[in-house]
């Protein structure tokens, strides 16, 4: 029996790539020497759980729809999944790199193993690491739906424990390494957030109890949100007022990889789900999300060209990225970016196949 199309999957992806928006707004706003830290907090740290609630949703998505008493077409699964990832991922890669090439003059390929290296760690752009981590994910499903099935409650919590450690080494111990695997580790191990797509998995099989659980438990799903939202904001002032980091290095201390960055993403993907499944939204906005949701894969893939030209823009009259231009910078990027996409839809629209 096939189950009914879940539109909070659609909003949770079309939030997501807000977040993803909102961080790379930051990055450009950080370039202020003078940031105000609290717009920093809210472009930077609010934002944290949007990539890795992704991989949550997709997780939550693929085993909600499976159905792990009948076999995995492992084959058929990589053709669809590859044809909807990797192709836009390569297709992709090669625009910014030609558009790279042209603008700045870079030398495109020096040599193959460097053509390998960009490929390979998703080095194209800053954005594009994140398919290549969903590709991987792809790769070993086999081995993600052996976990699933056998997946209990104390055997996820100590599958957080045992992230919290990596993710610790990984971000704060290992260091820089000349080994290129181990150099670009962010950019493709799995590892980094097998815990949320494994999370995302088991309640993807169990989401009549899982929703069922989200209906009764409002209060307390939202409360929880609130207080690791409060925790990993908390940690970010701390290191400034008190350690006196600067932004940029609390920013990059206080990450989703980080213990209460980790909490934070569950406690935002568990909220995010409980809200569009069971809150009373308006109309309006439901459609909203509709729209940013169906709409979102275009806008992160696409949405650097629109921070390229829009900051040489200001660039050009002589404006600088304070408060008040990050805001309107960071909807002026939505806007295009989405508003790209809706106008091209409607033109291939027009001209009947």
């Amino acid at each position: 029996m096939k189950k009914p199309y879940l539109l909070s999957i659609e909003y949770i992806r079309g939030v997501s790539m807000l977040g993803v928006v909102a961080i790379h707004t930051g990055s450009q706003y950080l370039l202020n020497p003078t940031p105000n830290v609290h717009l920093v907090a809210l472009f930077e740290i609010v934002s944290r759980f949007s990539v890795p609630i992704f991989f949550f949703i997709s997780a939550f998505g693929l085993f909600y729809r499976m159905n792990l008493s009948e076999p995995f077409e492992y084959g058929k699964f990589l053709r669809r999944r590859f044809k909807a990832v990797l192709i836009p991922y390569l297709l992709w890669s090669t625009l910014y790199l030609l558009h790279d090439n042209w603008f700045y003059g870079y030398q495109l390929f020096p040599d193959l193993d460097y053509a390998a290296e960009i490929y390979f760690f998703g080095l194209a752009k800053y954005h594009l690491y994140f398919l290549v981590i969903l590709i991987w994910f792809y790769l070993l499903m086999p081995l993600w739906i052996g976990i699933v099935r056998r997946m209990t409650p104390a055997k996820l919590i100590l599958l957080l424990a045992a992230q919290i450690v990596f993710d610790w080494w990984s971000s704060y111990c290992a260091g820089t390494s000349e080994n290129l695997f181990m150099k670009w580790r962010l950019n493709w191990l799995v590892l980094h957030y097998v815990f949320i797509f494994i999370l995302g998995g088991a309640l993807g099989v169990h989401s009549e109890k899982f929703f069922a659980w989200c209906s009764e438990h409002k209060k307390i799903i939202s409360a929880g949100f609130f207080l690791t939202l409060t925790t990993l904001l908390g940690w970010y002032y701390f290191l400034i007022y008190t350690e006196n980091f600067s932004a940029l290095s609390a920013v990059n201390t206080a990450h989703q990889l980080s213990p209460a960055g980790i909490f934070y993403t569950i406690g935002a993907s568990i909220f995010f789900f409980m809200l569009f499944e069971f809150g009373k939204l308006p109309a309006r906005l439901k459609s909203f999300l509709s729209i940013l949701g169906k709409n979102s894969y275009f806008v992160y893939l696409a949405h650097p060209f629109a921070i390229h030209y829009l900051s040489l823009a200001l660039g050009k009259l002589g404006l600088i990225m304070t408060a008040p231009n990050a805001l309107i910078f960071y909807v002026a990027i939505v806007a295009i970016t989405l508003g790209v996409k809706i106008l091209s839809q409607k033109f291939f629209q027009a001209f009947p196949r």
